[in-house]
């Protein structure tokens, strides 16, 4: 998690990430000058659209100061879209990948739902099986 120290823009890094089921993400608040979270979009955490995998367990990190951090270990397959509660409609978004080596298939994964600055904020499935991790630029 990071920002700018004026607050004019904020991020998390990378925000595309592949991993194995049973695999640990851990996020850091490296940003000095605010607090972030790492929240699920799932019904059961503020009635947003679920996009995680069914069965999958929702996860917030509630607000993390700065230096503070938050893991989860994911193990259903499938693509985690997350969200930063006081910076969802600035664009701070990530997508995390749960799949086995040589899987590729998520076709039928929803694309909408939600405003379209949100969904521009999203790296594609695609981009994150082939680099495995997507970083901002700029």
């Amino acid at each position: 998690m990071g920002g700018r120290p004026d607050g004019s823009k904020v991020w998390f890094d990378p925000y595309g990430l592949l991993i194995r089921p049973g695999q640990t993400v851990r996020w850091t608040n490296e940003d000095k000058s605010n607090s972030h979270t790492a929240t699920a979009y799932a019904p059961e955490i503020y009635d947003h659209p679920r996009r995680i995998p069914d069965g999958a367990e929702p996860f917030d990190s509630d607000y993390l100061l700065p230096g503070e951090t938050f893991e989860v270990t994911l193990d259903v397959p499938g693509v985690y879209d997350y969200y930063c509660i006081p910076h969802e409609l600035s664009g701070m978004v990530g997508r995390i990948i749960v799949a086995d080596p040589g899987q590729t298939d998520f076709t039928g994964y929803p694309e909408d739902g939600l405003d379209q600055v949100i969904l521009d904020g999203f790296p594609p499935i695609a981009e994150i099986l082939k680099q495995g991790s997507v970083r901002k630029e700029g």
